[in-house]
C-alpha cells in the first residue's frame, strides 16, 4: 500500500499582514491532484493543521473542502489526523464521529480511557489497500501535553511509557504481513528547528529521543518542526515539514511531501515530492543589513511583473542598517516598491552593536542566540554577583521556567 505524510499546513497564518490563503489553496489543490496521480491508499497529516486554536473561518472551510473533495474523488482513501501543538484538541475532536463515516480519523488530543490508560480504539487506527484489506496499523499519537502524562515526574519518561504501551497494543493486532507505522508532534533530540516553532524543547524538557520508536518500525510521520529532515540518521523516522514558508527564515527550505510505499511489514520506498513555491519570499539584501540607499537601490531593480503566470507576488522583508533617524524611511522604501511586482511585509532595523565590553561576562554579540535560556540565567548572575548561582537558586529558575512553558503551551 502507499501512504503520503504532511503535516504543519498552519491555515490562517499571516506574514507581515498579508493573508496565506491563496498559498494554501494552491497547495491543496496540488496536494489532492498527487493522491489521485500516486493511487495513494492512506494520507497522514501529523499537526498544526491551524496556526490559531481558534482559527479563521475561511481557514476552517479550506480545511473541511479538502477532506471533502478527498473523499469524493478518492472515496477509499484513509486519512489520519492528529492534532498539534498549535491546534485546539477539541475543535479537531467535535466532528470526529461525523468525519469518521468518510474514513477521516482525527484524534486532536490524546485520548484516554476512564482508569487513565490509553483510548487502544482511537489511538490504534487500521490502515487498508485497494482491496480492502487491512494491510498496516497506525500508532496515531497527537502532540503529548504535560498533563497526558500523570504523575510522570519526567516528561520524557512519561511521553516513553505512553508510546510503548500503544507499541504493545498495536503488536497484539497486527497480523503477520501488516506494517506498524507511527505519528508524533514532538521535538525530537537532534531535531533542526527554525523562528516560528515554539519553544516547547527549550532546555531539552519536553526533547523525546529517537529510541521511543522500535526498530522494526515501517515508517514514523512526525510533525512540528518546518525543516524536512530524517531523525537520527534514521530514513523511515522523519518529519515532513511545512508546505510553505512560515518565516523569512524558512525562505530557502525544499518543502515537500512524503510517498511511502510498503511491502509487507517494511517500507520499501520512501521519496519526497517538492511542492511547487506559488510565492517567494525575498530579503534585501539577501543577507545581513544594507544602508537605506542601498536597499532602495535593489528595491527598484526588482522584477516590474509577474516572473511566472501561476504565481503570486513575492513578499519583500527589508533590512536597513541605521546610524541616525530616518523619519521617512517608510514611506521612501514603499516609493521604491511603487510599481514593482511584489509586496512589503516586513522591515527591520539594525543599528549600531554596543560595546562588547557593556555585555554580561560569557556571552558576545549575538551568542545569546544559541544558549540555553539556563546559561544565559548563569552567565547573567556572574555578571551581577561574580560567582555562579546557588544550586537552590538555580533549581528556582528551571521551576519557573518549566511552569513558564506549560503556560506557553495549548
Amino acid at each position: 500500500m502507499r501512504l503520503l505524510h504532511t503535516s504543519d499546513w498552519h491555515l490562517g497564518i499571516t506574514l507581515g499582514g498579508h493573508p496565506r490563503e491563496q498559498e494554501h489553496v494552491r497547495f491543496l489543490t496540488w496536494l489532492r491532484g498527487m493522491l489521485q496521480e500516486q493511487s495513494v491508499d492512506a494520507l497522514l497529516i501529523t499537526g498544526d493543521i491551524f496556526d490559531a486554536a481558534n482559527p479563521p473561518a475561511a481557514a476552517q472551510r479550506l480545511y473541511y473542502d479538502f477532506l471533502a473533495g478527498c473523499h469524493a474523488a478518492l472515496p477509499t482513501l484513509d486519512i489520519v489526523i492528529i492534532g498539534g501543538n498549535h491546534d485546539s484538541p477539541g475543535r479537531l475532536d467535535a466532528p470526529a464521529e461525523l468525519l469518521n463515516r468518510f474514513r477521516v480519523r482525527v484524534i486532536g488530543g490524546f485520548a484516554s480511557q476512564p482508569d487513565g490508560k490509553p483510548d487502544f480504539e482511537r489511538l490504534l487506527v487500521p490502515l487498508t489497500n485497494a482491496t480492502g484489506d487491512v494491510a498496516a496499523w497506525c500508532v496515531a499519537v497527537p502532540f503529548i501535553r504535560p498533563s497526558d502524562v500523570g504523575l510522570a515526574e519526567d516528561f520524557r519518561q512519561g511521553a516513553q511509557a505512553l508510546y510503548a504501551q500503544l507499541f504493545e497494543a498495536a503488536q497484539q493486532r497486527r497480523q503477520p504481513g501488516q506494517a506498524l507505522v507511527a505519528t508524533g508532534h514532538a521535538f525530537m533530540v537532534g531535531g533542526q528547528v527554525s523562528d516560528t516553532e515554539r519553544p516547547i524543547e527549550c532546555g531539552g524538557l519536553y526533547a523525546l529521543p529517537p529510541d521511543i520508536f522500535p526498530e522494526d518500525i515501517a515508517y514514523v510521520a512526525l510533525g512540528h518542526l518546518h525543516r524536512a529532515q530524517c531523525v537520527a540518521n534514521r530514513p523511515n523516522v522523519r518529519y515532513s515539514g511545512s508546505p510553505l514558508p512560515l518565516s523569512f527564515a524558512e525562505r530557502d527550505y525544499a518543502h515537500q511531501v512524503v510517498l511511502i510505499e510498503l511491502e509487507g511489514e517494511c517500507a520499501a520506498r520512501i521519496e519526497p515530492l517538492p511542492i511547487p513555491r506559488v510565492r517567494d519570499l525575498l530579503r534585501v539584501p539577501r543577507q545581513g543589513a544594507a544602508p537605506l540607499a542601498a536597499v532602495l537601490d535593489e528595491l527598484r531593480q526588482l522584477p516590474t511583473t509577474p516572473t511566472a503566470p501561476d504565481k503570486l507576488p513575492p513578499l519583500v522583508e527589508v533590512c536597513v542598517q541605521l546610524d541616525r533617524p530616518q523619519p521617512n524611511l517608510k514611506d521612501d522604501i514603499e516609493r521604491a516598491l511603487n510599481g514593482v511586482w511584489a509586496e512589503l511585509a516586513r522591515i527591520e532595523l539594525v543599528h549600531p552593536q554596543p560595546d562588547r565590553a557593556a555585555l554580561p561576562d560569557g556571552l558576545s554579540q549575538n551568542s545569546h542566540t544559541n544558549l540555553t535560556p539556563e546559561a544565559m540565567f548563569r552567565a547573567c548572575y556572574r555578571d551581577k554577583r561574580g560567582s555562579d548561582p546557588p544550586e537552590a537558586l538555580e533549581q528556582a529558575f528551571h521551576t519557573l521556567l518549566q511552569e513558564t512553558l506549560q503556560e506557553m503551551t495549548p
